[in-house]
């Protein structure tokens, strides 16, 4: 009688244990870092997330709020962790096992410092020129928000010295506000300095160069990975699984920045638009995936799009 009991008690212990991971697992915490091509794979996963039946929570963060929240397990998902660029702020989380990496969602970027073409053609080819340039830069490099390690690392060089850049002033603003200034310096053709990388847009609306010399810290094409807090594949298999499937292209990227950029497209409406028209891909990203309460994925993010 009293082993009876026992396992009865050890049995319905089991089992709240295991609907408390599950309602654990109904909710997604992602964050966005306000970059355009993080926005937009993350709107494009929330549609197939809602689809699924599960609530998203998508918070605006700097990258460095975004790794502390990770740690700290307030967010789950993070699909923004460019690398190499990334590496100095990510690797003592993945040293302690407080971040996972658990795909690469995207290859073959770019990110580094950039120049419009004609002033490349004018001898700005390299960190090193930069200098050479200074009073035509007016003293100034243009960067993205501030906390962004690309900034930091930038503005380690002025305070260093490093290719004689000491006095410049590193500009911190946002995406948006750099490239409101290279749009103003690239229509009079005046010489600008910035962050650049793609996948974006501005690779189509300027013709742009990417300087040489920073590759110690943005590497040269690199990757973007798929980053989850510790332990969050083994809690929620099924959301591990699905973000482990979900891989992203250049030309997805690139087209779906320019509606939102170019054309004033809302985030959530262009990637329900390019979903729709590209509904092939979630066979791959659906592969292995059922929906939050154990139905056929397929059959329900493809009704929640309408198809």
């Amino acid at each position: 009688m009293k082993l009876t009991s026992l396992a009865s008690t050890v049995s319905a212990l089991t089992l709240l244990a295991a609907g408390s991971a599950a309602a654990q697992c109904d909710t997604v915490v992602m964050s966005d870092v306000g970059w355009t091509d993080i926005t937009t794979t993350t709107s494009t996963a929330k549609h197939v997330l809602e689809g699924l039946g599960y609530d998203v929570d998508v918070k605006v963060l700097s990258v460095p709020v975004t790794f502390a929240s990770l740690e700290s397990d307030d967010v789950d998902v993070f699909l923004g962790n460019w690398m190499p660029a990334q590496t100095g702020a990510i690797t003592p989380y993945l040293e302690g096992g407080e971040i996972e990496q658990i795909n690469v969602n995207l290859e073959g970027t770019k990110y580094t410092l950039a120049v419009p073409t004609y002033v490349y053609e004018a001898g700005l080819q390299s960190y090193a020129d930069i200098a050479n340039f200074r009073d035509a830069l007016d003293g100034k490099i243009y960067g993205i928000e501030p906390g962004n390690e690309g900034n930091a690392y930038l503005i380690s060089l002025t305070e260093e010295n490093t290719h004689g850049l000491e006095g410049f002033d590193v500009v911190e603003s946002s995406e948006q506000g750099m490239l409101a200034q290279v749009e103003r310096a690239y229509s009079d053709e005046e010489p600008v300095v910035f962050l650049g990388w793609e996948p974006h847009p501005m690779n189509a609306n300027f013709s742009l160069k990417y300087l040489t010399g920073g590759e110690d810290f943005f590497g040269g094409e690199g990757v973007v990975h798929t980053v989850t807090r510790e332990g969050f594949s083994g809690e929620c298999p099924n959301l591990g699984t699905l973000f482990s499937n979900m891989d992203f292209t250049l030309e997805m990227e690139n087209l779906i920045m320019g509606q939102i950029l170019d054309e004033g497209m809302d985030p959530d409406e262009a990637t329900e638009a390019w979903l729709k028209a590209n509904a092939g891909v979630l066979d791959t990203w659906l592969e292995g995936v059922t929906t939050v309460d154990g139905g056929d994925a397929m059959a329900a993010v493809k009704g929640h799009l309408g198809l």
